[in-house]
């Protein structure tokens, strides 16, 4: 373990620690603020609960990535093909995101249901735009002098994407992947509060109407360990993927 992650896991063990000291200091009732000792009893002796709810919301997100980087990754090279596709396009890509996710997200369920694909789509539309985004930029910030060297050599666009594009823009397109996975939760948690019958999200308001905020809490935990594990298998695959980094 080097320093920064000493630091680090330093800084988090005095921020619970200050959390606990002063909820029990002020003596502040459970159902306001729990200190962080009574959240992680409830994480793991409400675990039977808490496991079932976060495999559904997990599996909202996963569904949600892969479709969001089915449609990111085909449109992001579509507009570096076409630059006229992207300045048709660019405007609506900004507006998808302009859109608050509360106005979207009734929608979605009376269009698609109180079930599994209302959440997929509202999670993967919160991650394919930070995707495309970056995968257009990594590949049109691609060296113009290597571009005429696979020019001269006679090398057509998908060659030249294939040997060249794509290898310079993966840096790019791992840091897009990073943020997608990281706000995937956002996504699927507003479609479970709007309208679901399991998951993380529904959880949370069924323990917040019972002012169980011990549970509510123990579910946020449940959705930080997810974000934290997607980043890190993000960044495994970045570090087997792009080796010359």
């Amino acid at each position: 373990m080097d320093r920064h992650h000493i630091f680090a896991l330093g800084g988090a063990a005095l921020l619970l620690g200050l959390w606990e000291l002063l909820c029990r200091h002020w003596a502040v009732p459970d159902f306001i603020l729990p200190p962080p000792s009574q959240v992680a009893v409830a994480a793991l002796v409400r675990a039977p609960l808490l496991l079932p709810h976060a495999a559904v919301t997990a599996l909202e997100i996963g569904c949600g990535v892969m479709l969001a980087l089915a449609v990111a990754v085909p449109l992001a090279v579509a507009m570096f093909a076409q630059p006229a596709l992207e300045k048709t396009l660019a405007p609506f890509l900004v507006a998808s995101q302009a859109v608050p996710v509360f106005a979207l997200a009734p929608l979605l369920v009376v269009w698609l249901g109180y079930g599994l694909a209302s959440k997929v789509i509202m999670a993967a539309v919160i991650i394919f735009f930070p995707i495309t985004v970056s995968l257009l930029e990594g590949l049109k910030g691609c060296d113009a002098e290597y571009r005429v060297l696979f020019r001269l050599m006679g090398a057509g666009f998908w060659k030249s994407l294939r040997l060249l594009y794509w290898p310079w823009a993966l840096p790019s397109f791992f840091a897009g992947l990073k943020v997608g996975v990281t706000v995937a939760t956002i996504g699927a948690v507003i479609g479970e509060w709007v309208g679901a019958q399991q998951g993380l999200g529904y959880l949370m308001i069924q323990a917040n109407a019972r002012l169980r905020v011990d549970l509510v809490f123990a579910a946020i935990l449940y959705l930080s360990i997810m974000g934290l594990g997607l980043w890190s298998l993000v960044g495994i695959l970045e570090k087997r993927i792009i080796r010359w980094k």
